[in-house]
């Protein structure tokens, strides 16, 4: 009984951490678009780029990073290029960080994309937090991770 009621109440818990990022994403859709298509040449693509983050080591901390700290510099998505800012996001609480990063993992599929998938915890952000990255620094990082 004890380990059922646990069960639903983490079911419970997540269905309501992406509710959230489903809102809190609202924030990302104007460059990201709602279908996380992103705008050619303006804006990448998460929907399909985001499993292939997930898909190399340190690829769940990159994202949690780029939400922190922003991003900025020349990057290569799907065969185009985009050079641009995005902003930190780092006045968000943990916890909306990682409904935000579950929802962006989980909306278009990429969770599938990811043998393994665990969702995003608000104790990785806060691991991750105190770090003080620049968005060239969280560049850095990106390629580090072998992208372009």
């Amino acid at each position: 009984m004890k380990r059922t009621l646990m069960a639903l109440l983490l079911i419970g818990g997540l269905a309501f951490a992406q509710a959230d990022g489903a809102k809190l994403y609202a924030q990302c859709a104007g460059c990201h678009q709602a279908n996380g298509q992103g705008i050619p040449g303006a804006f990448p693509p998460l929907a399909g780029h985001v499993a292939e983050i997930l898909g190399k080591q340190g690829g769940r901390e990159y994202l949690i990073k780029v939400l922190l700290w922003g991003l900025q510099g020349q990057i290569e998505v799907k065969g185009m290029k985009y050079n641009g800012a995005m902003p930190a996001y780092n006045a968000l609480k943990d916890e909306e960080i990682a409904a935000l990063l579950n929802h962006i993992a989980t909306a278009w599929g990429d969770d599938k994309k990811v043998q393994g998938f665990k969702p995003f915890t608000a104790a990785e952000v806060k691991a991750l937090r105190d770090k003080k990255l620049t968005p060239q620094q969280v560049l850095e990082e990106r390629k580090k991770l072998g992208l372009k």
